[in-house]
């Protein structure tokens, strides 16, 4: 997981924003963000400072406009605020998300599909690999070292 610190709500709403729209002045932030819910102008500009001194946005001055851009890809912060859950709910055990996941919200035909087709691939994947107990030790000493691995 990144060194850093984890995004409020509001400030993971702006992320968004960022993502979707690319880089932009604060006006475009907060006119993208006022299609989904009413946001005070002075509240988007102290999110997009949050972000960039979190890492997240950096910024650059084009003429008397102060730019942000995202700095850090959706798909790093996904995964580094679902660790960030697991680790805090479910001491880093991830059977329990999904479990409430698929009991609490559902699950459809089409996810009931892609669920199999994931299984299956990582039970190929495990049958391809050595079984032996010193290699899944190994294994999960480097994911420990690396900060997450699959679970």
């Amino acid at each position: 997981m990144s060194e850093r610190p984890p995004l409020s709500k509001g400030e993971m709403e702006v992320a968004r924003t960022l993502w979707e729209i690319g880089p932009a002045g604060v006006r475009e932030v907060h006119e993208a963000l006022l299609q989904h819910r009413e946001i005070d102008f002075a509240t988007v500009q102290t999110y997009l400072r949050r972000l960039e001194t979190k890492g997240y946005a950096t910024s650059k001055l084009k003429g008397r406009v102060r730019i942000y851009a995202a700095k850090a890809r959706p798909k790093t912060v996904i995964r580094d605020t679902v660790d960030d859950l697991v680790d805090k709910l479910f001491a880093g055990e991830t059977m329990p998300l999904v479990r409430h996941l698929i009991e609490e919200r559902g699950i459809d035909e089409d996810g009931i599909k892609e669920l199999r087709e994931l299984i299956d691939r990582l039970e190929r994947g495990q049958e391809e690999k050595p079984s032996s107990e010193s290699t899944q030790r190994g294994r999960q000493g480097k994911q420990g070292k690396q900060g997450r691995g699959k679970r």
